[in-house]
């Protein structure tokens, strides 16, 4: 089930660059445009202006944590459709519950896979 991602806009949201550079690596190689930013604030002028098609969004970080920027892109409704991934290195039940209420379609537990990756982009982007 081969797709074509070449149109695709996918955003990254992570403090760290090696996570950062990692899935840009991963997604640039299957044809995806990536956007990434270092934090929430950082990623929400980059939304409303590159309008992307799904955000996997680090859940530990500073300033704006990713349940605020979830719940701020949630919120807003010109993107409230739009995909939002929670990305986290612990993999707890309070964690994911906690990413379903400010609105998250999904959870990824790092460090994730090229897999991980295409299979949430394949399940939320119709």
């Amino acid at each position: 089930m081969s797709r074509d991602f070449s149109d695709l806009k996918v955003m990254v949201i992570d403090d760290s660059k090696t996570i950062r550079r990692s899935a840009e690596s991963l997604l640039t190689k299957e044809g995806c445009q990536v956007i990434t930013a270092s934090d929430g604030f950082d990623a929400l002028a980059k939304i409303v202006a590159q309008e992307p098609d799904i955000i996997f969004v680090d859940i530990m970080m500073p300033r704006l944590d990713g349940y605020q920027t979830c719940a701020l892109i949630k919120h807003n409704s010109v993107f409230h459709k739009t995909p939002v991934i929670m990305l986290s290195s612990k993999d707890s039940i309070f964690d994911k519950a906690r990413g379903k209420i400010v609105g998250s379609e999904h959870y990824l537990t790092k460090p994730f896979s090229k897999d991980d990756l295409i299979g949430a982009i394949s399940n939320y982007v119709h």
